[in-house]
């Protein structure tokens, strides 16, 4: 595993903010920095944290490359990060920071039932992808400063999202559903999109073991609630394992089409989400101990390769969305680009490895 070490050291000494603005795939990076810390104990990972939150938080706390005018609840993950920066420095302008991403979620526009739009775009929708991005801030929030009295309001949003979007049949839940049924990739009945993205379903199992870590267990019927779906989550996808490398397809269900492949971003989520699920006893350890390994060694020996200028993580995919142009087809989600070294499979990767060295 020295590869996936010199790997991290050399992508990080070369790192470039992945946008302009306050953004969530730096936030994959900086969480995925924050394990690996946690993990080694290696002040490199501390550095790089600290130093890019010094870089775009300024000293009264706000954050002036935040987006404001998108309602997107994308921007919210990063602010995870600002926990470790208040933990690290007990500087308060991160607290003033992590109470401005809070006001952040107060003023998300909502669905009917309750839960958050994905952004002020594509409204009145719920994604997977969404539920990673601002349930495990909300969570360590109300943890550590708000008495758990909106604990209801996280664990609703997932019953909702099993009400709405999970397919009995195929044990998987579907990328999105639009509440109105007004887009043009929504079924009209359900409102669900055509298929199952694995990236998306690797938020959503990364988002309940993180919600899981950080939520008491004296709120048992939430606690339950959660452990439930993860567990249920894990036994879905698991039956579209491949059998000859242990990843998972890029469209799930689909390992027969010859366009499919496996892809490394939502492989390294679902990693990472039964490590830590064996190491927070929440999946047992000798059923699940030799299948979450061979995910990350089968990403470690098949997705990791040496090229002339260095290491490199690839077939991540690029980016998958739902829109006019974008229809959710199977055709769809196999024509966006597959990329190398992008932080939406980097930072999985860092925090699958992080949970290997614990395991």
């Amino acid at each position: 595993m020295n590869q996936v070490k010199t790997f991290f050291q050399q992508y990080l000494s070369g790192y470039k903010p992945y946008k302009t603005y306050w953004n969530y795939e730096d936030g994959c990076v900086l969480k995925g920095c924050i394990d690996l810390y946690a993990a080694t104990g290696d002040d490199e990972y501390r550095r790089f944290v600290l130093d890019y939150l010094n870089r775009y938080v300024a000293a009264d706390g706000s954050i002036p490359n935040y987006e404001l005018r998108q309602y997107n609840i994308d921007s919210i993950n990063s602010g995870k990060a600002l926990f470790f920066g208040l933990d690290e420095t007990g500087d308060e302008r991160y607290l003033k920071a992590i109470e401005f991403h809070m006001q952040r979620l107060k003023e998300h526009p909502r669905c009917a039932c309750g839960n958050f739009w994905h952004k002020s775009i594509y409204p009145d929708q719920i994604w997977l992808d969404g539920l990673y991005m601002a349930q495990p801030f909300y969570m360590a929030y109300e943890t550590r400063f708000g008495k758990l009295a909106n604990a209801a309001d996280i664990t609703d949003q997932y019953a909702n999202v099993r009400k709405y979007l999970f397919n009995e049949e195929k044990q998987l839940y579907y990328h999105a559903c639009d509440t109105a049924r007004i887009q043009p990739w929504a079924n009209r009945e359900t409102g669900c999109s055509a298929n199952f993205w694995l990236r998306s379903m690797g938020w959503y199992v990364m988002s309940l073991i993180d919600c899981i870590d950080l939520c008491s267990e004296m709120l048992y019927e939430h606690y339950r609630l959660l452990i439930d779906l993860f567990r249920e989550a894990v036994s879905g996808i698991l039956r579209y394992q491949d059998e000859s490398t242990g990843l998972f397809w890029q469209v799930i269900d689909h390992g027969h089409n010859p366009d499919n492949y496996l892809e490394t971003s939502g492989s390294a989520m679902i990693a990472y989400a039964l490590l830590k699920g064996m190491r927070l006893g929440v999946l047992n350890g000798e059923k699940y101990g030799p299948v979450s390994r061979r995910v990350f060694e089968s990403l470690a020996e098949h997705k990791l390769t040496a090229g002339e200028d260095g290491l490199h993580l690839g077939d991540i995919c690029a980016v998958a969305g739902l829109s006019d142009t974008r229809d959710g087809s199977v055709a769809y989600y196999l024509s966006e680009p597959r990329v190398n070294d992008d932080s939406k499979g980097v930072g999985p990767f860092m925090m699958a490895y992080a949970e290997y060295l614990r395991a």
